[in-house]
Parts: C-alpha cells; structure tokens; sequence
C-alpha cells in the first residue's frame, strides 16, 4: 500500500515537472540573486506645485532587467529611475511585477513626454516612449492621477540631471 502511494506521488510529481510553469505564476527568485540600487531623491515640479519622491536608482543593464520585480509593495512617494545616459525609445514590460505601476518617459530636457498609468502586473505588453528619452521613472499606479502629473511637467533631482539641448 506504501509503495503504491509513493509510485503515485512519483508520478504526479514528474507530470508537473514536464508540464512546465503554471501560466501566470511568479517565482521568488533568492535574495542573492537580486540586485541592489542606489536611492535619490527626484522632484517633479506639476502645476499643483513640486511633489518630491524617494527613488531608487537602475543605472547598470543588470538592475534595468529587474527594476521592481518580485517587489510586494513599495512605499506611496517611492518609485525608481532607469536611466539611460544618451536619449533613446525604450520600451518596458510588467513581467514579474506584482504592484501596478505608473510609468513616466522623460525626454533630454527634463520634461515628461509620455505617461502610462496603472500598467497592469505581470503584463508582457510592451509600454513604450512617445519618442526618445533620458529616463522612464516607475511610480505606485495612481499617483500621477492622485498628484496632477502631467506631459509637460519637469523632472529634477540628483539621480536625474538633464542634458542640454
């Protein structure tokens, strides 16, 4: 009867196994494995006044691949930076993205060209720049509705200094 349960066990076990992820499950990878980031702080200067946000910054390819994966929640004036040191089109993605997320393209100047809000978790849809840009920030979905963020607005700060025209 033991043996018999445990053939069992074997079997469903090597079914799973070959059947491959589950559609839509996130795997955790190990503490090690993930990157670090240096923070900053970033002000983007709206038509309601300056709204100040403690950011983390993805600078290195490795931390750009991350950005905020795997991360359960984040603080509401929390976000981060992907900087891309010469103007480009970027696209990001939400694989393996738990929050929803509102994502802000900045050009050369300094000004917001593009926004995507509330992108959805663990999309693959690609989200991408109205045109070439400095930096993309990633903020909590529903910030830039809750704050009256806007194309047009300047983004300043330490972690993100404009390139001159």
């Amino acid at each position: 009867m033991k043996m018999a349960s445990a053939l069992r066990f074997v079997a469903v076990s090597l079914v799973l196994l070959m059947a491959g992820p589950v559609s839509g499950l996130v795997v955790q990878p190990a503490a090690a494995q993930l990157a670090t980031f240096k923070t900053s702080e970033l002000t983007i200067q709206t038509a309601g006044g300056a709204r100040h946000f403690a950011i983390e910054l993805a600078i290195t390819e490795e931390q750009k691949e991350q950005g905020l994966m795997f991360r359960p929640s984040m603080a509401a004036d929390a976000g981060m930076l992907f900087d891309y040191p010469q103007p480009r089109q970027v696209a990001m993605w939400m694989k393996n993205t738990l929050l929803p997320l509102d994502m802000l393209f900045v050009g050369a100047d300094g000004k917001i060209v593009n926004i995507r809000e509330r992108a959805v978790p663990g999309s693959l849809e690609n989200i991408e720049s109205a045109g070439p840009v400095r930096a993309v920030i990633e903020l909590n979905g529903g910030t830039v509705a809750r704050l009256g963020i806007k194309p047009g607005d300047t983004v300043s700060g330490p972690g993100f200094q404009p390139l001159k025209s």
